[in-house]
């Protein structure tokens, strides 16, 4: 079985749980065994088990080289507990799994998860402020907007410009935009983005909306100081001084502003257990539970980086801003820790990179499921923002324009049609569902042209206007709408059938005429002279 990436969607992390576990017993070679005197058939031992999966994980493109032998030790301790293998006495559902010469099985029942389903989350549909009347000049006047569905008429005035007619139009304003509307515009397009760049079809399966803040998205964009750290207005929510200080003193070593120079062996070790210590005891990662999955998701798209940059950026909005400073604080002192020359070794055993992976991962990102493969996603995850920090950690430029632009647009001077009754600015829903190719042509179609048929027909049975006036608006109509008029009037003759010739009257024919045949003409005598 071949090694497949698993790109972004939902249950990504149960289905990397299924994949390994597939390709562990695909690969694992199974021999007989003897131990304390008796033989054992398609058994393994435990450090063939180790080097078989590390060898595994190592070359899937989906975890990578990084993956240690003690991370793979941990995920084995899981299968042991999860009975994806059990010892020869078929003893299993405890995490006593060694990197040593016990003898372990496969179990014959499949050990695979299932994929359970979420109810499904509603939509959220943002309403924005409704037209209001103008603001107050002696050239404005109030215009009532009903909420009722778009008409054949109203499609005659608005389109009756390509027929040969302006009507009469007027300028209204929207009713001012509150925070709050802001904020949901802010939520709606920034899930929207998120959704095409991950290229789904849908959230609802990867994250429940209702779970996203829309505060928190605005207070992550503009409430930033000049290195680009968000600011927080609950200064109860800061880190502990102490933990700064020690978290700068690593940063910049050996300048430590903030404490004095060492004086004893070994102080920067000490100083590391305590950040280590401070950050381990989280009740909750810094990425929290609820966005588990759609971080999981973004590491599907590891194979193009600027798309998980983007990925990541936009994920990383959706954090409450103390969570979000707490990772912009912490992942820049674990890269500048990474590539200080300065500093001494902080483990005699591991590189400096592999141990800020190991020490901050699951303080990162966590799964309450217990079965997942948290440890080795979140070390990829942790190694790329090590990487790529001060682009992901960054807020999104574009998405921040876009949004802002939409904004302006929304509180500017529209122009409204005289008669109409129908606002004809709709509020965008909070994210998109992809169709196919046919099915939009389709849309298309139908929906555009349903409401043009209605304005054709209404030309065609309108007998206010002349003969000649209604042969100019056809004529008007079918240069700018040749498929809706072929449809109506698909032959000459059909269109023919709407204007009549009428029949001229010949003049009577005098009955002498036909009673006397031909003469030449002859001379009278009235003719002489």
């Amino acid at each position: 079985m071949e090694p497949r990436l698993v790109g972004p969607g939902p249950y990504r992390a149960t289905r990397l749980w299924n994949e390994i576990i597939e390709l562990f017993r695909a690969g694992m070679p199974l021999r007989k065994h003897r131990c304390r005197f008796k033989s054992y058939e398609r058994c393994f031992k435990a450090s063939e088990a180790v080097d078989c999966l590390h060898e595994l994980l190592g070359s899937n493109q989906n975890f990578g080289p990084e993956v240690t032998r003690d991370q793979t030790v941990k995920l084995l301790k899981k299968f042991l507990k999860n009975h994806v293998i059990e010892d020869i006495k078929g003893r299993w559902g405890k995490e006593d799994f060694e990197d040593d010469g016990h003898l372990y099985r496969f179990p014959p029942s499949s050990p695979l998860k299932s994929y359970p389903k979420k109810p499904s989350c509603g939509k959220e549909v943002i309403k924005f402020p409704d037209w209001n009347e103008p603001k107050a000049g002696p050239s404005q006047e109030h215009i009532t907007v009903k909420s009722v569905a778009m008409n054949s008429e109203m499609w005659y005035k608005r389109h009756s410009i390509a027929i040969g007619e302006v009507p009469a139009c007027k300028l209204v304003f929207r009713r001012e935009l509150t925070q709050t509307n802001i904020e949901e515009i802010w939520k709606s397009m920034t899930l929207s983005r998120l959704q095409k760049v991950l290229g789904l079809d849908s959230l609802d399966e990867v994250l429940d909306t209702k779970l996203v803040n829309s505060k928190h998205i605005v207070q992550n964009v503009y409430n930033v100081n000049k290195q680009g750290i968000v600011t927080l207005e609950d200064k109860s929510k800061e880190l502990p001084h102490w933990i700064l200080s020690a978290m700068k003193c690593l940063a910049n070593w050996p300048s430590c502003s903030d404490l004095k120079q060492p004086t004893y062996s070994g102080f920067e070790r000490d100083v590391f257990k305590t950040i280590v210590d401070y950050f381990g005891q989280m009740k909750e990662p810094l990425l929290t539970f609820h966005f588990f999955d759609i971080f999981v998701s973004v590491l599907g798209l590891l194979q193009k980086p600027s798309k998980a940059v983007e990925a990541l950026q936009i994920s990383c909005l959706l954090l409450p801003p103390e969570n979000r400073k707490r990772l912009q604080l912490l992942v820049r002192m674990m890269a500048r820790i990474s590539l200080n020359q300065d500093l001494p070794p902080l483990s005699e055993s591991v590189r400096t990179r592999t141990l800020m992976v190991q020490a901050f991962s699951r303080c990162i990102l966590c799964s309450k499921d217990e079965i997942d493969l948290d440890e080795l996603l979140a070390a990829k995850l942790v190694s790329f923002l090590m990487d790529n920090y001060q682009e992901i950690l960054s807020v999104p430029s574009a998405l921040k324009s876009s949004i802002e632009d939409h904004v302006v647009h929304l509180q500017r001077v529209q122009i409204k049609y005289a008669g109409a009754d129908s606002d004809a600015t709709l509020p965008p829903p909070s994210f998109c569902h992809q169709i196919s190719t046919g099915e939009f042509e389709y849309q298309r179609a139908t929906d555009s042209q349903e409401p043009l048929a209605a304005l054709l027909e209404e030309i065609v049975m309108n007998k206010e206007i002349s003969v000649k006036d209604k042969k100019k608006k056809l004529k008007q109509f079918q240069k700018s709408y040749p498929e809706v008029y072929r449809v109506r009037f698909p032959t000459p003759e059909t269109e023919a059938m709407l204007f009549p010739e009428k029949t001229k009257q010949k003049p009577p024919i005098l009955m002498w005429a036909l009673k006397k045949p031909f003469q030449p003409f002859h001379r009278t005598r009235s003719f002489r002279m």
